[in-house]
């Protein structure tokens, strides 16, 4: 996880988008499982999902239980 954080900008960025369109090319793609990688290029784009701090919230929530 290091190697990401201390990659160039623009390399991230190119890896980025060609995750995201090789993500939502196996979407369009049937029996194609990959669709996955567009998750992947949105991180590395910088754009968080939504949902990931409520479910981290949810998992230290359940751990404190």
């Amino acid at each position: 996880m290091d190697r990401l954080r201390d990659l160039n900008p623009v390399l991230k960025k190119v890896f980025g988008v060609i995750f995201v369109l090789l993500g939502f090319l196996a979407l369009i793609t049937p029996l194609t499982p990959g669709s996955w990688l567009a998750l992947i290029g949105f991180e590395l784009l910088g754009i968080r999902l939504l949902f990931i701090d409520k479910i981290t919230a949810w998992l230290r929530s359940r751990k404190e239980k």
